[in-house]
């Protein structure tokens, strides 16, 4: 519940600092002023925001399961793995239906 709070809490904050990028370019475009640097409250609220969001996404994910082989190997039996045939054979048959090489 933490962890979605925190996402939540995340997503909320980067839509307000998206926002008050937004109001604030069109300040400086009003202004007649199109160059201008974002303030830094902005950029450290993305940032936070960011950070924030990693956490909140790290602790919402689910426990990691193990991928080994003998994990694996847990869950099937050898039959069901090793169901292939033994001996195959690759070798042309025309050889002998023509006659070439006898």
């Amino acid at each position: 519940m933490f962890a979605r709070a925190l996402l939540v809490a995340a997503v909320l904050m980067l839509l307000h600092a998206a926002f008050s990028t937004y109001e604030h370019l069109s300040h400086l475009k009003a202004l007649g002023k199109p160059e201008g640097s974002l303030p830094q409250d902005v950029i450290a609220e993305a940032l936070l925001s960011l950070v924030i969001g990693i956490l909140g996404a790290s602790l919402n994910a689910p426990e990691l399961r193990e991928i080994t082989w003998r994990s694996e190997m847990k869950k099937r039996k050898i039959d069901d793995v090793d169901s292939r045939l033994s001996f195959a054979s690759w070798t042309n048959k025309g050889n002998e239906i023509l006659g070439v090489g006898s």
